[in-house]
């Protein structure tokens, strides 16, 4: 029998333990990620999310496929990881995937505020990946966006 190429064992080893430990993340949500879960969960808002999703060598706290659009709920220890997060989201831009942060303080505090600015990012991505039968979106070179 025939093994795949190292690289693509130790790709897919990765690839395992971050799904493992999304599915960990899942079972053990932060207060502010459970919270918000209530709102984003079975397509409330017209849109379905996943919790805890990976891409890549990240795991988004929730991310909705359709809008390309991230939701991260960021707790105090946020203000010192500045520099990755920044990473973080400018690697998922690459992707084309927005990411929209929120304090967990404001999910906790103001949730209804923080719905509101989800259904909004939700709204604009409408705009900007118009759903058309049976036809994908233009992506932002074919729009002549830069």
């Amino acid at each position: 029998m025939e093994h795949p190429p190292r690289e693509n064992r130790v790709m897919n080893a990765a690839k395992a333990d971050k799904v493992r430990f999304a599915r960990e993340q899942r079972r053990e949500p932060t207060f502010g990620e459970a919270l918000l879960w209530r709102h984003l969960r079975n397509g409330q808002l017209g849109a379905r999310f996943r919790r805890q999703h990976p891409i890549e060598d990240f795991v988004l706290d929730f991310y909705c496929e359709e809008a390309l659009l991230a939701v991260e709920v960021d707790g105090p220890q946020h203000g010192e990881r500045r520099d990755y997060d920044e990473y973080r989201d400018a690697r998922m831009q690459a992707r084309g995937i927005r990411t929209l942060r929120v304090a967990s303080l404001d999910v906790v505090n103001r949730p209804s505020a923080v719905v509101t600015l989800i259904r909004r990012a939700l709204a604009e991505a409408r705009e900007l990946h118009p759903v058309t039968s049976g036809h994908l979106p233009l992506s932002e070179a074919e729009r002549g966006v830069r």
